[in-house]
């Protein structure tokens, strides 16, 4: 029986892990992290940092990578093995994308056949929302349900809660109706808007944090992420780590 993870999304640190990749990833372990959440993209661009989160004995239960209208998803694939990560998830599916009932079925089928693919390396596929997501609505249906409908019970669920609320609807209410599919939490805090730069340490703004970790029945782990921060984003990393992990260790342990 195990506590969810805490995570941090390393893109909230890109701008130092463009300068120093390998000492961003010891600067980070050394903040008390013990897990991490990549991209396809910065893993490749930059082949030292998965050599870096070894070395640190970091786990990486998620790695993030584009999958949708992707050709050929086998190097996804093979860098999350490589990385020892156990699901990819798709995080950004552009608005332009959800303009139709027809687009929210194109992007399910996708993200079906990409799990199908995934299962063949042992591998899950999980997807990310933004605001965008909750606030478009077909025939009075939110396409945020319309795609869970669509997807199959493989594609598991990153809810980043803050843009669910940003999206306008009942952040906790949302968690629990969904908690038999949302095995992750991205957990930011700020005043609930879509300013980047208002996002703040976790306990510091106006999110329900500990009623969303506790609506989340399955869930495996939270991940801190920043969009951007007005300071030391290392800083505010750490502070959310420590607040968020006495909130998963407060709640009963799950099986």
């Amino acid at each position: 029986m195990v506590h969810p993870t805490v995570s941090l999304q390393l893109y909230s640190v890109r701008d130092a892990l463009e300068a120093d990749p390998a000492g961003t990833i010891d600067r980070v372990a050394a903040l008390g992290f013990t897990a991490v959440e990549s991209g396809f993209k910065a893993l490749t661009a930059h082949p030292e940092l998965v050599d870096a989160i070894h070395r640190n004995a970091l786990a990486t239960p998620t790695m993030t990578s584009p999958l949708f209208r992707v050709a050929d998803r086998e190097p996804v694939w093979a860098l999350a093995k490589r990385l020892g990560a156990h699901t990819v998830v798709e995080t950004f599916i552009p608005e332009a994308h959800w303009t139709s009932a027809d687009d929210v079925d194109a992007i399910a089928a996708e993200l079906n056949a990409s799990a199908s693919e995934a299962s063949a390396h042992d591998l899950r596929v999980g997807y990310h929302n933004h605001w965008w997501e909750l606030e478009t609505r077909f025939d009075g249906v939110q396409a945020m349900e319309l795609l869970i409908d669509r997807l199959d019970p493989a594609v598991i669920l990153e809810i980043d809660a803050y843009w669910v609320a940003v999206g306008g609807e009942d952040a906790v209410a949302f968690v629990a109706r969904h908690a038999d599919r949302i095995r992750y939490l991205h957990l930011k805090d700020g005043p609930i808007d879509r300013e980047n730069a208002h996002q703040r340490p976790a306990g510091t703004g106006a999110m329900p944090l500990r009623e969303l970790i506790a609506a989340a029945a399955s869930l495996e782990g939270v991940v801190v992420e920043f969009d951007a921060y007005d300071g030391d984003v290392f800083a505010a990393s750490e502070q959310s780590r420590v607040h968020l992990t006495s909130l998963v260790e407060a709640i009963e342990v799950r099986a």
